[in-house]
């Protein structure tokens, strides 16, 4: 049975057992992932940006009793921002190759294609087996980033406090646990604004404007996920010549998300990008005491930011890609006309 479903109203036994079918999925396609847990889940699921919409659709098996739900067997949401719909598809390893992910991208798709949207876009984990899916469904590939993990039980914490501090004179570094103060925002907006050269092709870009980037942190902490900023402050003008974030999501608190890392143009070649992360990680170590890992993306071509993090310690794990179809095509490609 599939339907439509709000994780607002769901009940308790729903999200536990949406919770074990994430996390079977976890343990089939990356088992070196750690399970999510259940702390601020329903809020993250139903959670979003303003002027942004989730609409979700759950799979179940036949209840065994009256009392009981059934199963969740499968799971997609579409997010619909701008012009696109970001689809997010789960299916428990035992339904797979039943037809059951073709329907529930189908019930996604014909949604997005009455809303008016042109396009539907998907984060797509490389070697797993939902490249082969979505590329039979005609999604095609549009971007390409690199996951790598830095092992925080490996690091060198004196060689990494060196880091910290190697940055030329006249910068300053500042620690903000649950994001910039107000004072700052418009200034760490301008930040932002400068850099977006290699993360045009994300689904979910960066903010830029203030109002949207008070808008995105006050959405972070009500989905239950704790950011974290370190600014380099140019002493002499106030400016921020620095930037990175991380964030501690309560869903898996033993691995941190590496959000943006940007360093102004006229500010870069003096060790900023790798002094904030230094300092940021060094934070983290007390701030964080269950956080075992950090997770970033980075871009390919994006050489200086991957040279700072291989100095840091990480590792690169697998290819993070993102897909995109025509919603008139994948309708009519999944459901044709008799």
């Amino acid at each position: 049975m599939v339907r439509e479903w709000d994780p607002r109203t769901a009940s308790s036994a729903e999200i536990a057992s949406l919770l074990a079918t994430l996390n079977a999925v976890l343990a089939a396609d990356l088992p070196q992932d750690p399970p999510w847990r259940e702390a601020s889940l329903r809020e993250y699921l139903a959670e979003v940006m303003p002027g942004e919409r989730r609409i979700s659709w759950i799979a179940q098996a036949e209840p065994t009793d009256p009392g009981d739900p059934g199963a969740v067997l499968g799971q997609v949401h579409v997010l619909l921002l701008g012009d696109i719909g970001v689809l997010e598809v789960l299916v428990h390893p035992s339904a797979r190759r039943t037809g059951l992910g073709r329907d529930l991208v189908l019930r996604a798709a014909r949604r997005v294609y009455q809303e008016g949207f042109r396009s539907i876009g998907v984060e797509v984990v490389g070697d797993t087996p939902a490249v082969g899916f979505y590329e039979s469904l005609g999604f095609t590939r549009e971007y390409v980033e690199t996951r790598s993990v830095l092992d925080l039980t490996a690091v060198d914490w004196a060689e990494l406090a060196e880091m910290a501090t190697g940055i030329g004179a006249g910068y300053q570094l500042e620690f903000f646990p649950g994001g910039p103060p107000d004072d700052l925002i418009e200034a760490y907006a301008r930040a932002k604004a400068e850099v977006r050269d290699v993360d045009d092709g994300e689904l979910r870009p960066s903010s830029y404007d203030p109002e949207r980037l008070r808008d995105s942190l006050d959405t972070l902490h009500r989905r239950g996920m704790k950011p974290y900023i370190v600014l380099a402050r140019h002493e002499q003008s106030g400016e921020v010549a620095g930037l990175t974030e991380v964030v501690v999501p309560a869903q898996h608190p033993t691995r941190a998300d590496q959000y943006d890392t940007i360093v102004a143009q006229d500010h870069r070649g003096y060790g900023i990008d790798r002094a904030i992360k230094a300092r940021m990680l060094l934070e983290l170590r007390s701030a964080e005491p269950e956080l075992i890992e950090v997770q970033t993306w980075n871009a390919q071509a994006n050489e200086a930011m991957l040279k700072v993090n291989a100095e840091l310690g990480y590792r690169p794990d697998r290819d993070w890609c993102e897909y995109s179809v025509d919603v008139a095509e994948l309708v009519h490609r999944l459901d044709p006309p008799r």
